[in-house]
């Protein structure tokens, strides 16, 4: 009981803030807007930047310049297939002008180092769509 009272109160609390106005705004690029009929994919090269630069340290291995890169993805929203607990880990995608992470990411799932598929989100894990080469 005292666990759905957290997240009902941690729900609310979200809730309240960004209908005040609290839940700060995003910088946005061009890659980040979605079209009218936005494919599931995208292509790295047509990621921003700071997207491209996170893949290919993700490709790497690392260092990567966040401590939760690298954490666990849960995919609670369940928008990418499914796969075991601990299948999936995130990384930030540095937001220009953003003075925290920011909302973007990139989800790969598999091993880390030569992951299966990763796919980018730009509304923190609102949508996404696949990285393709």
């Amino acid at each position: 009981m005292a666990r759905f009272a957290a997240v009902k109160f941690a729900l609310t609390s979200y809730l309240l803030a960004a209908a005040l106005g609290g839940v700060p705004a995003q910088a946005r690029d061009w890659a980040d807007r979605p079209a009218a009929s936005e494919p599931a994919t995208v292509q790295v090269a047509e990621l921003p930047r700071q997207g491209r630069e996170t893949y290919e340290l993700i490709r790497r291995g690392g260092p990567f310049p966040y401590g939760k890169d690298g954490a666990v993805f849960g995919n609670r929203e369940r928008l990418l297939p499914a796969g075991k607990r601990g299948f999936y880990r995130e990384y930030t995608v540095t937001t220009p002008g953003s003075r925290d992470r920011g909302a973007r990411r990139i989800v790969c799932g598999g091993p880390p180092r030569a992951p299966y598929a990763c796919y980018y989100t730009a509304d923190h894990y609102a949508s996404f769509r696949m990285i393709v080469e």
